[in-house]
């Protein structure tokens, strides 16, 4: 008899995980839901637009309204990026580079992440609606539902969900434009918004390519199945070609010195340099290469117009 009432006393004096232990063994997980790594780009992106949308004669740097902008923008970005896995989760763990997600390894319920994003993505339309602008507000509004609505279910059905997704994540320029000005009607807004929606091309392609093999086995249409090469290229050094032009028109439009014309011109032909190598190689090392070229070209791009209006 007393061997068999170890067991149950044992049990009955085991210690379960206290609340703030789950909850902190829970917290990463829930961070890594938000994507913080495109959340940065993100925030750099917004103060861009934000920064360049301010009269050069005011005389007190809107603090505040920049920080209410960037933290907006962040929450609804981080609940677009939570929502997002939600909606792929079973595609993302037939993925050797998406399997580790939380919700896709199992980590975090879908119920529990979609709860999380929704109340994220709420919380910063709501928040760039009250603390900064309506427009601000409707455009990361917009942003959400493009994003969630539109490109993500393209991606199984069409290659051109390339396409569709750069319109909504071209945005954050225009947020940070309208949170400065009230008004996006601007053609230096547009450029900026130009930019970013070309630089998609080939960060996005260099990142598809890599792991095409990943995409198909999710059952993603990134690629058209008998035309690929050509698709890579006419998507990848097209675009490339384009961001350099639209770079250079805005320093013109700008009226850039030339340092600011020297520093593009040796940005986008770094840039142009890897987007080329990957369209004639086609190899794992040139997408690597021209991912690493564009994650250096864009902060240092906004960096360019940044101080080209100072």
């Amino acid at each position: 008899m007393a061997s068999l009432s170890t067991p149950a006393l044992e049990i009955g004096n085991s210690k379960r995980p206290s609340l703030l232990a789950s909850l902190r063994a829970a917290v990463p997980d829930f961070w890594t839901l938000t994507k913080p790594e495109v959340n940065f780009l993100i925030v750099i992106a917004t103060f861009t637009g934000f920064y360049l949308a301010l009269p050069s004669d005011r005389h007190a740097f809107p603090f505040w309204t920049l920080f209410n902008t960037l933290l907006g923008t962040l929450l609804v970005a981080s609940g677009t990026g939570t929502l997002n896995q939600v909606l792929e989760h079973r595609f993302d763990a037939r993925m050797r580079r998406t399997c580790r997600r939380p919700v896709a390894a199992g980590r975090v319920r879908p119920a529990n992440a979609a709860w999380f994003g929704i109340v994220l993505s709420i919380a910063g339309v709501l928040y760039l609606l009250l603390a900064v602008n309506a427009l601000a507000s409707a455009l990361a509004a917009l942003t959400l539902v493009t994003y969630l609505f539109i490109y993500t279910p393209l991606k199984r059905k069409t290659p051109l969900c390339t396409l569709a997704g750069a319109f909504p994540g071209a945005v954050p320029p225009l947020i940070g434009w309208a949170a400065a000005s009230g008004s996006i009607t601007s053609g230096s807004a547009w450029m900026l918004y130009a930019v970013l929606f070309l630089w998609q091309f080939p960060h996005f392609m260099a990142i598809a390519w890599m792991y095409r093999e990943d995409y198909d086995r999710a059952g993603y249409l990134i690629f058209p199945t008998n035309n690929a090469a050509n698709f890579l290229g006419w998507l990848t050094f097209v675009p490339s070609v384009g961001l350099f032009i639209v770079s250079l028109a805005s320093a013109a439009a700008n009226t850039g010195g030339i340092l600011e014309y020297s520093a593009m011109v040796i940005l986008g032909s770094g840039l142009l340099y890897y987007a080329r190598r990957l369209v004639l190689l086609r190899s794992r090392i040139a997408s690597r290469q021209l991912l690493k070229a564009t994650i250096v070209y864009l902060p240092l791009q906004f960096l360019i117009f940044v101080l080209g209006k100072s």
